[in-house]
This record gives C-alpha cells, sequence and structure tokens, in this order.
C-alpha cells in the first residue's frame, strides 16, 4: 500500500532570474536502527498565474541547483502567458533528491506558480 502524502507548492511569485530554484525533494535522516532515505515528490499539476496587464512568459528546467542546461527543458520554455490569466500543466514529473525544478519569468514578481502532487519516501 502506498503511503503517499499529497502536498502544495506554492503560491510563490517568479523572480526574472532563469536559474532560481523553485522546488526540490529534501532527505531523511536521524532515528535508531531505520537507516536513512530519501524522499521524492511526484508533481501532477502546476498552475502559472499573470496578474498583470500584459503578457509575461516563464521557464522551467529540470536538472542541478541553480541551473538551466541545454536539454533539460521540461515546461514552457518561454511559454507566454496572456494578461490576467493562467496556463494549467498536467502530468507526472517525478523529483528525487538531486533533481531541482528551477526557472523563472520574463518579469519579476508577474507571474506565480502553484502545484499540487504527492511526496513519498523510497
Amino acid at each position: 500500500m502506498a503511503a503517499n502524502k499529497a502536498f502544495r507548492l506554492g503560491p510563490v511569485a517568479l523572480s526574472n532570474t532563469l536559474t532560481t530554484n523553485i522546488l526540490n525533494p529534501g532527505t531523511i535522516t536521524g532515528g535508531v536502527g531505520m537507516g536513512a532515505g530519501d524522499i521524492y515528490i511526484l508533481l501532477k499539476h502546476i498552475r502559472i498565474v499573470n496578474k498583470t496587464a500584459g503578457a509575461v512568459t516563464f521557464s522551467l528546467w529540470l536538472g542541478a541547483t541553480g541551473a538551466n542546461a541545454a536539454g533539460t527543458e521540461v515546461i514552457g520554455i518561454g511559454l507566454s502567458v496572456a494578461a490576467n490569466s493562467f496556463i494549467d500543466w498536467y502530468g507526472l514529473l517525478r523529483l528525487d533528491v538531486a533533481d531541482f525544478l528551477v526557472g523563472g519569468a520574463s518579469a519579476a514578481t508577474s507571474l506565480t506558480i502553484q502545484g499540487e502532487g504527492e511526496i513519498g519516501v523510497k
């Protein structure tokens, strides 16, 4: 039986720095006789909301901390969100402890990101 728990990301404003760490699972340490485990995240939904009167773009990568290397683009690379609107992404994206969801927007604090998924222990 799975013991995953629902979790929520944000909402948090996206900066205009495209290498900003947005989401990363942690680790579990401590206790006696249980060893250590790693947490993983199953990201199922992301919503990007534009609170401004003009279109703003966003980009998200999956990779190392503070990095947006070519080939790691994952959601909305330069994707425009219309004024006073939103974009939804649905899928199943697993993040392990070495995975960072990084990214940002073309204009600071114009877009907010929120999401839902599950968090579990390996």
